[in-house]
């Protein structure tokens, strides 16, 4: 009986051990080792895979980079126009795309429903966690023929590019890489080696063989993609599909693209009969109230090349336990402390003794500056508990001496306010040199002191 092979991998970045150690070498994380069964294929058996898909003998040799050529990137356009933004114009060909996301948020249905949208493209949906009845289930209430669709429900790798060979697919999408075993790999399904072998299988083929491949990952309990960090260096794009599920609206957001931007974002809204893109999310993200309310102001921010306008959502209430407390969900917490500390300073308010609660309305993270502007005024609205009109929007990042400051991009945040029926809108006074105010129909006022747009709001 053989001798059995055993190795210890790190849980972060996937670096391989002979033998445990505390502290990784290469990540320098702790207590990330943990030991898996191994079995190192021969080279030729590995190789004969391979070879199925390329008879001819492949030559590569060193190329002085002025001599290659710069081609344009075929790119396979989808009816799904949000996944064609935030992959940056369309699904490369020979591109391999991670997309990751908690259990239940709608990964299968919306790759299902991609791969039923082509007509003229033969996709291969390979699924490793349901049977043929559920995913026919689930097709049946997306309610989209296609002849050009193929299922194969296999975790085997060998068998699966056997499968590969004979149907010549032209988009592969796999659900999901957890699953997924390679015969050259004693170890269960799931685990790092696993991950990290039937990976780079994938990967190898779409490189060689210029078909994309979509893989459908888990992830663990604390947010972050399940399996070796080293499985997102792999791939040429990382996505990430998040949302509530109490909720209807999802959001697929960038984390890595190399052949586009990565702070692109889609939003998805959830329906009976699957994934519905949305548009226009401003309409979305801006509820429709009867009456004015006070703590709420209306910020215009950029969402990678999307202008989008939000609600600001603040509470302000006297502390009732001595230690005032600082929450805000969708905005960054030391953010909202910097703001208090400049109303405290240049302003003159009391916050020390203040509970402060702010909101960022849908369930957007949002890291733009330019919120700043509203986000100080929906905390000026609660705190002397006058409503903002709701014809007014704010786009301007504030710094610590309480002055406003230019944002970029300041003509497509107007635009997009002048759109949605906005009369006005507030802006740092330096942004004036960026645009024509006489052009727009939205009246465009430029401040650039906090106490201005405290004086023209609220005196």
């Amino acid at each position: 009986m053989s001798k059995v092979k055993t190795a210890f991998f790190c849980k972060n970045c996937g670096y391989e051990s002979a033998k445990w150690a505390g502290k990784c070498p290469s990540c320098n994380e702790w207590n990330t080792f943990v030991q898996e069964v191994i079995h190192k294929p021969s080279t030729t058996a590995k190789e004969q895979v391979w070879n199925s898909f390329h008879e001819e003998e492949r030559k590569n040799k060193t190329t002085l980079i002025k001599d290659i050529q710069t081609l344009d990137q075929k790119r396979l356009i989808s009816n799904d126009q949000e996944l064609n933004r935030v992959l940056g114009g369309g699904i490369v060909a020979g591109s391999i795309i991670l997309i990751a996301g908690e259990p239940g948020i709608g990964k299968s249905t919306l790759f299902l429903q991609l791969g039923l949208s082509l007509p003229k493209t033969k996709t291969l949906y390979i699924s490793g966690e349901e049977s043929d009845q559920q995913i026919k289930m689930r097709a049946d209430r997306l309610n989209i023929n296609n002849d050009q669709f193929f299922l194969l429900t296999e975790t085997n790798t060998t068998q699966i590019f056997q499968e590969i060979k004979k149907l010549k697919p032209e988009l592969i999408i796999v659900d999901s890489i957890q699953t997924m075993q390679s015969p050259y790999i004693d170890s269960s399904p799931g685990s790092i080696s696993q991950i990290r072998e039937t990976a780079g299988e994938f990967q190898r083929f779409a490189k060689e063989t210029n078909i994309p491949v979509f893989l459908i990952g888990h992830i663990t309990k604390d947010g972050n993609i399940a399996g070796p960090k080293i499985l997102e260096h792999m791939v040429d794009a990382v996505l990430q599909f998040e949302g509530d599920r109490h909720y209807a609206y999802r959001i697929l957001r960038t984390i890595k693209n190399r052949f586009g931007s990565t702070s692109e974002l889609g939003i998805y809204e959830m329906t009976s009969i699957g994934m519905r893109g949305v548009d226009n999310p401003s309409e979305i993200l801006l509820s429709q109230k009867d009456e004015l309310l006070s703590g709420i102001a209306i910020g215009a921010t950029i969402e990678g090349m999307r202008p989008l306008l939000i609600e600001v959502q603040a509470l302000v209430t006297q502390s009732a336990y001595g230690t005032p407390q600082r929450t805000s969900t969708g905005y960054d917490n030391k953010r909202l402390q910097l703001l208090l500390a400049v109303l405290e300073k240049r302003g003159g308010f009391h916050f020390g003794m203040k509970d402060v609660f702010l909101n960022i309305a849908g369930g957007l993270k949002i890291e733009d500056p330019s919120i700043d502007l509203a986000v100080l005024v929906a905390l000026l609205s609660s705190y002397e508990d006058l409503a903002i009109p709701p014809s007014i929007c704010f786009a301007g990042e504030v710094g610590l001496s309480g002055e406003i400051r230019a944002v970029n991009r300041i003509e497509q945040r107007i635009a997009e306010a002048e759109k949605l029926g906005f009369e006005k809108i507030i802006i740092s006074k330096y942004s004036l040199k960026a645009i024509v105010p006489q052009s727009y129909q939205i009246k465009v006022i430029a401040l650039s002191k906090v106490e201005e747009v405290y004086q023209l709001l609220f005196q």
